[in-house]
């Protein structure tokens, strides 16, 4: 791997001992990894100076750690390959927000284009820029991108409703190609109430996922109060 710390890919393989896999899983799982963990986007991620995603776990870990419950998960349901592929690629892409939201003195206008309810438009709008090659086929891009866009329910995401949503990658939505837009904006209103939509993945990959998600989150990430109240307030006094 070219430009890739031996430090981040040292993280990567400890996760997967730490996770239990055995031999021939973390080989499956890191065919499906590697090529998105290489990426610049996803390195910067793994920077605990930048991005401290739950308490003090950074971005990178909590997305692995994510996509090998996953694929823990996907395995004990029985998922086949094309499946549980899937499965873990959402997990891999599903927080690739734009910018660090502990302790980040952006004001947004509106509750609704919080962090919390914006950032999986945001994601889908980042992953569909930075990973072009997943998006070619329009069925692969339509479970993708649900199962990130709905990955917090039963926590509301934000709905492309036509007014300003006030997306810290704005410019990058605009340049998408408009079935991909499409995509994200249709999976948005899906269960619209408002101004968010409040419902799961219409795919088992992304509803799996969600689940995967929650263990990690809850039962491994969280560990403090401060971290806990971060998540809703966005102010974190351990940083």
């Amino acid at each position: 791997m070219k430009n890739i710390s031996e430090k981040n890919i040292n993280m990567a393989y400890y996760l997967m001992d730490r996770f239990g896999l055995d031999l021939e899983d973390k080989e499956f799982f890191w065919k499906i990894a590697a090529p998105i963990f290489e990426h610049e986007e996803f390195q910067r991620r793994m920077n605990d100076d930048e991005f401290l995603h739950h308490d003090t776990v950074n971005l990178g870990i909590h997305l692995l750690s994510d996509a090998i419950m996953t694929y823990k998960l996907a395995q004990r349901k029985g998922f086949d390959e094309v499946t549980k592929t899937r499965a873990v690629i959402i997990a891999l892409f599903h927080d690739l927000y734009e910018l660090p939201w502990q302790n980040n003195k952006i004001v947004k206008n509106r509750l609704v284009n919080s962090h919390g309810f914006v950032h999986p438009v945001e994601v889908a709008i980042n992953v569909a820029t930075w990973y072009p090659e997943y998006f070619d086929n329009e069925e692969e891009a339509e479970i993708i991108i649900d199962g990130i866009m709905h990955h917090m329910f039963p926590f509301p995401v934000r709905v492309l409703d036509g007014s300003d949503l006030e997306l810290n990658n704005k410019e990058k939505f605009d340049r998408l190609n408009s079935n991909i837009k499409s995509i994200i904006i249709n999976s948005s209103n899906r269960f619209k109430l408002g101004a968010v939509s409040i419902c799961p993945s219409k795919f088992k990959e992304g509803r799996i996922m969600s689940k995967a998600d929650k263990i990690v989150s809850l039962g491994k990430d969280l560990k403090t109060f401060n971290g806990l109240i971060a998540c809703l307030t966005g102010h974190n006094s351990n940083l």
